[in-house]
């Protein structure tokens, strides 16, 4: 287990304030931020290669936050993956074991349970210049895992990589922490990312730890605006609780009327997803009498469509303005355009207060 207590440390004009982090041990855990929230700052201060103004850092009970670097047995990625341009890639990977001044038949072991590990006996006589980055990636991993390390910090390590490799390493990564169950913590800013990968999540933000828990946990349930902007939920809507009874109440959005089944006393913001909103061009439900509208529905225009590629972003009139994640397929079936009436529903159950 890592433990982070307290920490604070500076860089220029930006600060790490107060931060506490526990990763269990054999945790895969996800530290997600925008760029410029500390990330890579907090990183390196567990590493030992940035200066703290004060905290505490333990991993497994061993305090190690005054120690060197080389003597936290810690292993590192980065997000570029700096390698010797002039060792092998043999060479690169059993550099720390040298160091070390570990045997040379230890070294020749180690060496080959970490090709066979990573995948990339093939490739030990090549020199840097020679790999993809893919390939490099895995160089840099294997050289951190030699060491037998009691924590891996990747760096965002997948962030200079081409959509099919990026892919493919995070499927690398999640079958190594299967086989491995080392404790890991990945630095990401990449959502998709972190919930492929992580068993759990941290947001931070502004320098400080803004929520941590279980993808789920972030995903659906945000304690902030700060982490529900930057998981990317959408529709946050400002009001007020104007009715509530029996574990049910009425948020007043703007000229929405909106049923919540989880209200917080004090919320003034509710939240939801876009791909939990359903459309449908079948708005008989609201004009005709006989056919109720559903709780949460509302009969509106669409302003305007965002193609995203496998889906498609569509906004309806407001205020405020509600936007829907509707898959490539049903969007061409419904054959959507701008200025059609559509019938808006939004799941009662998946509005969460803030």
């Amino acid at each position: 287990m890592i433990s982070v207590t307290g920490l604070s440390a500076g860089f220029r004009n930006f600060t790490l304030d107060d931060i506490d982090l526990t990763v269990e041990h054999g945790d895969y855990f996800m530290l997600v931020g925008p760029t410029g929230a500390g990330k890579t700052i907090l990183l390196e201060c567990i590493a030992g290669l940035h200066k703290i103004k004060s905290g505490r850092i333990t991993i497994n009970g061993r305090e190690i936050t005054g120690l060197e670097p080389e003597k936290r047995n810690i292993g590192m990625v980065h997000q570029d993956g700096v390698l010797f341009p002039h060792l092998t890639v043999q060479e690169n990977i059993i550099f720390g074991l040298k160091v070390r001044h570990t045997p040379s038949e230890r070294i020749k072991q180690e060496l080959a349970e970490a090709g066979e590990l990573v995948k990339i006996n093939h490739l030990l006589e090549r020199k840097p210049g020679k790999l993809s980055g893919g390939e490099k990636q895995k160089v840099t991993l294997a050289r951190a895992l030699v060491i037998k390390p009691d924590l891996l910090l990747l760096d965002e390590p997948l962030s200079a990589l081409d959509p099919g490799s990026r892919e493919a390493l995070q499927a690398e990564l999640k079958r190594i922490h299967q086989q491995l169950g080392i404790t890991t913590i990945h630095v990401t800013h990449d959502f998709d990312e972190a919930m492929m990968l992580g068993q759990n999540i941290a947001v931070i933000g502004d320098g400080r730890m803004q929520q941590t828990g279980t993808p789920e946990e972030i995903f659906h349930h945000p304690a902030s605006e700060f982490v529900a902007r930057f998981t990317m939920m959408r529709n946050i809507l400002a009001g007020e609780i104007v009715k509530q009874d029996k574990g049910r109440a009425i948020f007043q959005a703007g000229k929405l009327s909106l049923v919540i089944t989880k209200p917080k006393q004090g919320g003034k913001l509710v939240c939801i997803r876009p791909e939990d909103i359903t459309i449908t061009t079948d708005t008989a439900v609201s004009t005709d009498t006989a056919l109720p509208t559903p709780a949460n529905g509302f009969v509106v225009n669409i302003t305007r469509i965002e193609d995203r590629g496998t889906a498609f972003h569509v906004f309806v009139e407001g205020p405020p303005e509600i936007c829907s994640l509707v898959p490539r397929r049903k969007f061409t079936e419904m054959g959507l355009t701008e200025g059609m009436p559509v019938l808006i529903i939004m799941p009662a159950d998946a509005i969460h207060v803030i």
